[in-house]
């Protein structure tokens, strides 16, 4: 069988990120006092622009439930595995430079070390030239919408996840 790729649609991405970043979607369990909901809402926003979930067991990428669903989902690294690694239906992503990245693209801040990664953000706008100051992200946990990348003074290392497409 044929392998179709379809375009990710960045435009919904926004657009749910802008409507949901300061409150939660009753489709899905708010995991903010569960580990933090940022993931959940990056997925959730994923999900708006591409439409499709992997179900494969343990390595896939969806959502039934709080209790159904997979660690991508809601994890940071499980989630940057997914779409790194993702051969199958779904979204699939290159990790890329700063000036790589779209809206509706994905940032993942790393906390103490380089390789302790612990939050997820969705990428709403870019300036030109593209600058830590004009990169605009949604998050929960903290909630924020339109919120400057260079404000996470906190932020030792992040990485640029490029969603390239979605494949059906």
């Amino acid at each position: 069988m044929k392998e179709i790729i379809v375009p990710y649609n960045r435009e919904a991405v926004v657009q749910y990120a802008h409507k949901w970043s300061d409150k939660r979607n009753p489709a899905y369990v708010d995991f903010q006092k569960m580990g933090g909901d940022c993931t959940n809402f990056v997925s959730q926003a994923v999900f708006a622009g591409s439409k499709v979930m992997n179900y494969t067991p343990t390595f896939g990428w969806y959502y039934i439930n709080s209790q159904r669903r997979s660690p991508s989902w809601t994890g940071v690294n499980f989630l940057y595995n997914f779409l790194i690694k993702n051969k199958g239906v779904g979204p699939f992503a290159d990790e890329v430079s700063m000036q790589g990245i779209m809206i509706g693209d994905i940032i993942q801040l790393a906390l103490n070390d380089n390789k302790n990664y612990k939050h997820s953000l969705v990428v709403v706008g870019i300036g030109t030239p593209i600058n830590l100051s004009n990169i605009l992200t949604a998050t929960h946990t903290i909630d924020r919408d339109n919120y400057a990348l260079n404000n996470y003074t906190w932020a030792n290392s992040m990485r640029f996840i490029h969603i390239k497409g979605v494949r059906k």
